[in-house]
């Protein structure tokens, strides 16, 4: 059971801060009604449209277009969907100067850039019938992300555009997870040209984040879900408590606790004055992490007794999402850091081994020595050593 004592919160709310969200950014802090390109790419000259999209099972996403480059031209190229990875959602793509960010990189490279939120987060709060004060609201995992929110983002883009699109996606869950798991059961093929992953993430078993192995093994997550808290809010008082107990267990240094969960970034300027402002989920992915974590598998959520999981998937544990299926012709980059705690090289090497009969000609794997977790989005040199790749790879498919 947590300990849901008062505490020091000048202490708690900085920890939680860094153990959170672990980029610093460049751009101020857009307010909550202002929609991200009113506040993040008009400001830095660029045209920029606000769309929404509803998934099947309701939710109300917004999704940013960026059609032309920073001086008007059109884009001529394919379309790209940028999709962030959990506790944050699409100004990732935008914080940094427009020569740092890879939205406006590629808008000025001539793709028409799309950027996607999952649901839950700052702009795509909105739902046909329930509203975030619901705990139906957040009842839901990554499991849904890949069956409903994917599909949702990239038949918008494909309807708006008629064209396949190329998908960039970043870190846990929404970004990487939702993507391999709708590969391995043959879905998107119609939609989807080219699949580029930032520290894909699809085993967790051997992270080496002290953070994420003492979520996950002390059940924490858990925990909060039958408190009642079925909304994992990174600023909340009981997430502060959470940490705040983690933090006076003997062995954790909450004084770097970036290089705790992410590795030793090694080119995040220190100097950036702003964080990214810290973004819900559902105390429920929280959980689903956890499992992937403490068993080292890929699968559904697993209900934690037979009938539930016998009810949901008519077994009496959850499926499994097999890799090997994705189809071997689809092109696929994958950047990895080797400095990374979260992505661990054996993790890296499993997901590796699921893709070993592709076609050698579309995997593209790009391994960075020094890089760690957050360089990726947010090294200074990241435009040279991960995006000038990139644009390679997308031009070339």
């Amino acid at each position: 059971m947590l300990n849901l004592r008062m505490a020091n919160y000048s202490l708690i709310n900085s920890v939680v801060v860094v153990i959170l969200f672990w980029f610093s950014a460049t751009a101020a802090a857009r307010k909550q009604d202002d929609g991200i390109c009113k506040s993040m790419a008009v400001s830095q000259g660029y045209i920029c449209q606000e769309h929404k999209v509803t998934t099947e099972d309701g939710y109300i996403l917004s999704m940013q277009r960026l059609p032309a480059d920073s001086f008007g031209t059109p884009s001529y190229k394919p379309p790209v969907l940028l999709q962030h990875g959990i506790l944050t959602d699409g100004s990732i793509w935008l914080y940094n100067s427009p020569n740092q960010s890879l939205a406006f990189i590629l808008a000025d490279n001539g793709f028409d850039v799309w950027i996607g939120n999952s649901r839950g987060t700052t702009h795509s709060k909105g739902h046909t019938s329930l509203c975030p004060k619901d705990p139906d609201y957040w009842n839901w995992s990554w499991d849904e992300l890949a069956a409903f929110d994917l599909p949702a983002t990239i038949n918008y883009v494909h309807s708006q555009t008629a064209q396949k699109l190329h998908y960039v996606g970043q870190s846990l869950v929404n970004g990487s997870l939702t993507v391999l798991a709708a590969l391995s059961q043959e879905k998107l093929l119609n939609t989807v040209g080219a699949v580029a992953l930032f520290t894909p993430i699809a085993y967790l078993g051997h992270t080496k984040s002290l953070m994420a192995k003492a979520v996950s093994n002390l059940f924490l997550a858990e925990a909060f879900y039958w408190l009642g808290l079925h909304e994992f809010l990174p600023s909340g008082v009981a997430t502060s408590m959470l940490f705040e107990d983690i933090c006076n267990k003997p062995g954790f240094n909450c004084s770097d606790i970036m290089s705790a969960i992410t590795g030793p970034n090694c080119c995040i300027d220190p100097s950036s004055e702003h964080v990214l402002e810290p973004q819900p989920t559902a105390t429920k992915t929280m959980i689903h992490l956890s499992q992937m974590v403490r068993r080292g598998n890929l699968a559904m959520y697993d209900y934690g007794n037979i009938i539930e999981n016998m009810v949901h998937y008519k077994k009496l544990t959850p499926p499994t999402y097999d890799l090997t299926m994705i189809p071997n012709d689809i092109p696929l980059f994958l950047g990895c850091g080797e400095k990374d705690f979260l992505v661990d090289e054996r993790d890296m090497q499993i997901l590796l081994n699921k893709l070993q009969d592709h076609d050698t000609d579309k995997l593209t794997v790009l391994k960075i020595k020094d890089y760690a977790h957050a360089d990726f989005l947010f090294g200074f040199n990241a435009n040279q050593v991960v995006y000038e790749p990139l644009i390679d790879f997308l031009d070339s498919n």
